[in-house]
């Protein structure tokens, strides 16, 4: 079951509920038979879906703080939602958060899908979306699964692009941060934007 369709009581009762398996009466033992090994996988299934379940519930407290102040008064809760967001992801991933003139969170979006390396971006996607929902502004993100953090040049001219495109319906490009595993990378930082 994917935990982003459950409400948050469901998410904690789930991460509270007892574990199906008990790992000590399903411990693999010296003699046991491959069949004996069938235990420990779905323990192991048990614990990939509690820890669905605990990822889950921190990106919705981290999304939420985004919402309730300025988004980059609370830089530390961008970037760890950006990291859990991106964690474990084998291609890349555009993603937008559009934003209030006070720079709270709208609604953060994943606006494009690529391969291990590359990404398509398409500027009038991100115009529409920012007009379909009255943003002021947004940051743009994406993440690099080979771990390296360094933007590319093209991506410098994306960044550039996007500020071009969206300034013409007056919407500022906040930052564009890039994810390569526990590092987050600030273009606005660097003096890229």
């Amino acid at each position: 079951m994917n935990p982003s369709f459950l409400s948050r009581a469901d998410l904690v009762r789930e991460l509270l509920a007892p574990p199906v398996l008990d790992f000590l009466d399903t411990a693999p033992h010296v003699g046991d038979t491959e069949a004996g090994y069938h235990g420990v996988a779905a323990n192991d299934s048990a614990l990939t879906h509690k820890l669905d379940v605990a990822r889950e519930l921190l990106l919705r407290d981290l999304q939420a703080q985004m919402c309730t102040g300025p988004v980059m008064h609370s830089p530390q809760a961008l970037r760890d939602w950006l990291r859990l967001h991106c964690a474990n992801l084998e291609h890349e991933v555009f993603l937008v958060l559009y934003l209030t003139a006070q720079h709270q969170l709208i609604e953060a979006v994943e606006m494009f899908r690529g391969t291990l390396t590359q990404t398509s971006v398409y500027p009038r996607e991100l115009v529409k979306g920012a007009i379909a929902r009255n943003a002021s502004a947004v940051v743009i993100a994406h993440n690099h699964p080979s771990g390296h953090a360094e933007p590319s040049r093209a991506d410098e001219f994306l960044t550039q692009t996007l500020k071009t495109a969206l300034s013409l319906v007056d919407v500022r490009v906040l930052d564009h941060l890039i994810v390569a595993g526990d590092t987050v990378l600030s273009f606005a930082e660097r003096g890229l934007i």
